[in-house]
């Protein structure tokens, strides 16, 4: 077993769900104390930073990047390797999303013959709204460019992605009992719906998607409902877009309440705005020639989903997102290649050693 996926091994056996990391972080701040050399830290929201001294003098420091919770069921996790593929015992995620970025961040470190200063970010809560991006402390951080280890596919390059509103609606109507005077109530289920219905969902265009995720409503089954709770999100790669969509859900919303005597309540939030770094920006650049000597021609995409580097972008610190080589993610089914891990150790190692080109 190699050095990276021993440590892999070591890491997801300790429970690190969203919200119940720190046992983790503490674990993990020790041991890269211990064999890094690392200045480590939590910052108030309990993300761990760790600095790394670089090799060279005069060089700025890169941010590397990974997050330590897991998605349930992620507690009591124990790791099986066979010919090659780690996966979980079956009843639980893996949690190579993201501790597989970790190992390869801490091995690729140890192994560069050269590096600059490194600054290891590991945020908590990256699965429930990356709460640990939007809470870091960033003017403790002297990087200008970031790289964030949490793609599954090693070949690709992230570099940017949308505009994510989150819309969350509270229908309001009237009780009644359902048999004895019906006339006297106002479903609150029924406006929520005749909404629902009216709402595009989906691929909306090529960079726009929408979805009406969790609906619930009514108490009783022999009472009219008084209220309804509707929580929908939409996304694009163009801001404007994301914004007018996330206000026609708020609109309709409020429309098909009215439309029958009830009152919605919608309140709608930016999670973090659409960013597309230029191709030729710097740590894209260094990522394409660290992915093109491990695998060949490196792929630059903007995706749909967020990240981490979606907030770093917003906040200035150039960002790019790049693979650990987890397989299906968020399921049981979740898996491995040893020889993947070790790849996105390697790629570690050129982004580093890249970094003291010219030095």
């Amino acid at each position: 077993m190699s050095k990276a996926m021993d440590r892999l091994c070591e890491m997801v056996r300790i429970g690190s769900e969203s919200g119940n990391e720190q046992r983790f972080v503490d674990w993990l701040a020790q041991r890269l104390t211990k064999e890094l050399g690392a200045e480590c830290r939590k910052d108030e929201h309990g993300n761990l930073i760790g600095k790394v001294q670089g090799t060279d003098e005069g060089l700025d420091p890169v941010m590397l990047c990974a997050h330590a919770d897991t998605v349930k069921p992620g507690a009591d996790i124990e790791p099986v390797l066979e010919n090659g593929v780690l996966r979980s015992g079956g009843q639980t995620v893996l949690g190579a999303d993201d501790k597989a970025g970790i190992a390869a961040i801490w091995t690729g470190l140890e192994r560069a013959r050269r590096r600059p200063p490194v600054e290891i970010v590991i945020t908590r809560q990256e699965e429930v709204g990356l709460k640990g991006a939007k809470n870091l402390d960033l003017a403790g951080l002297k990087a200008r460019m970031g790289f964030v280890f949490d793609g599954d596919e090693l070949d690709v390059i992230v570099i940017g992605g949308p505009s994510h509103y989150v819309i969350d609606a509270v229908i309001k109507g009237r009780a009644a009992h359902a048999g004895m005077e019906p006339e006297k109530g106002i479903s609150a289920i029924k406006a929520a719906a005749r909404a629902i219905a009216r709402l595009p969902e989906g691929r909306l265009d090529q960079d726009t998607t929408a979805n009406v995720g969790i609906f619930e409503g009514g108490r009783i089954r022999n009472g009219v409902p008084e209220k309804a709770t509707v929580q929908a999100e939409c996304r694009s790669l163009r801001h404007e877009r994301a914004e007018e969509i996330a206000q026609l859900y708020r609109r309709t919303l409020e429309e098909e309440a009215e439309a029958l005597g009830a009152k919605a309540e919608v309140k709608v939030e930016l999670e973090y705005r659409a960013i597309q770094l230029p191709e030729d920006a710097e740590p894209v650049e260094l990522a394409r020639r660290a992915v093109e000597k491990v695998l060949g021609p490196a792929q630059l995409k903007v995706i749909c989903g967020g990240t981490d580097a979606s907030i770093f972008n917003a906040a200035g610190l150039s960002t790019v997102v790049l693979g650990m080589g987890a397989r299906d993610a968020h399921t049981t089914n979740e898996h491995i290649v040893e020889a993947d891990l070790e790849r996105a150790v390697q790629i570690v190692v050129g982004l580093l050693e890249g970094a003291t080109d010219g030095a």
